[in-house]
Parts: structure tokens; sequence; C-alpha cells
């Protein structure tokens, strides 16, 4: 059950990420808002997940989930780079992640 939470919060993460873009330094109402909802629920969420799950664990695959969602949304919303040489890396910090989860299995 941790892992879902850890992955719903890394998910919450992306989003308050892209909603700070959105929300131009905070001055667009509606997209601040977005933004403290989904950064309240993604604190709460990591905080769940960290009563049972390694610190150092849980710190990773929550920024990784976030770093991945970020980028994808980047490239799709804000016509961002999308090169070979980035998508290898984006690539790489997947699959530490799912490292990280076959070792703290």
């Amino acid at each position: 059950m941790e892992w879902i939470l850890l992955i719903i919060a890394g998910l919450f993460e992306t989003g308050w990420a892209i909603g700070l873009k959105y929300s131009d330094g905070l001055t667009r109402f509606y997209p601040m808002v977005f933004t403290v909802i989904t950064l309240i629920l993604s604190m709460c969420l990591l905080e769940r997940a960290l009563r049972t799950l390694p610190v150092g664990t849980a710190y990773a695959v929550w920024t990784g989930i976030g770093i991945i969602g970020t980028t994808v949304l980047g490239i799709f919303l804000f016509n961002e780079s999308m090169n070979i040489t980035r998508i290898f890396f984006i690539g790489l910090i997947a699959v530490g992640i799912g490292g990280l989860k076959l070792v703290s299995a």
C-alpha cells in the first residue's frame, strides 16, 4: 500500500511542478490554487509512505517520478526539447526507480 501512496505522491509532485509553470510566478489565481493543492496532497502522501518505507528510497522514488512526469509533460505542453540523449537519461531514472523498488521489497 505504501508504494501505491508513494507513486500517487510522485504524480501529485508532477502536478505542482507543472502548476508552478502555469501560475506565472504564483500570479494567476487558479493555477496557483491547483499548485498549492497538489503540493499539499503530494507532501501528505509522501509522509504516509515514509511511515514504513526507508526515507532515502522513498525520496528518490518520489523525486524520480516527479522528474519523469514533469519532463514528459514539459515536452508535450511547453514544447521542450525531446532528443535521444535526454530520453536516455530519463530512462535511466526510470530504471533506478525500478531498481530501488526491487531492493526495497
